[in-house]
């Protein structure tokens, strides 16, 4: 499986963010998928921002819940990401990363657990401007 993000690279405070990932190598609908966004602050850990699974439903962060909306495309084979009322504590590398794990692992979420992930994206700069 490949991914591939896109995005607009800079984008200014209070603004929305779309970003794109192009799947290839398998299709999204397959079962057990779970189609993640991530990101990384410069000098910071990584960050999950939600998922959308194979079946179509979404689930996020408590913490980005209100301002992030991931969402998909079946015949594009495409997940996308969509986040509101940008700030520039927003800038970071964003990935997009496939699940195929069980949903618990070790008795947390896969989402928290750093063998969660299968796939990962190469990620796409992303620049809040104030």
């Amino acid at each position: 499986v490949q991914l591939q993000e896109s995005g607009p690279g800079l984008v200014k405070s209070s603004q929305t963010l779309s970003l794109t990932c192009t799947v290839s190598g398998d299709s999204i609908t397959t079962n057990f998928y779970y189609w993640n966004w991530i990101r990384q602050p410069p000098g910071k850990g990584l960050e999950w921002i939600g998922y959308i699974s194979y079946s179509g439903d979404p689930y996020y962060s408590p913490s980005l819940k209100s301002r992030a909306s991931i969402s998909r495309d079946t015949s594009k084979n495409t997940v996308y990401l969509q986040m509101d009322d940008l700030k520039p504590e927003d800038t970071a590398v964003y990935y997009c990363a496939a699940s195929i794990a069980p949903y618990y692992i070790g008795g947390t979420y896969f989402f928290e657990h750093p063998s969660g992930y299968s796939y990962w994206g190469q990620g796409t700069q992303v620049t809040v401007s104030s």
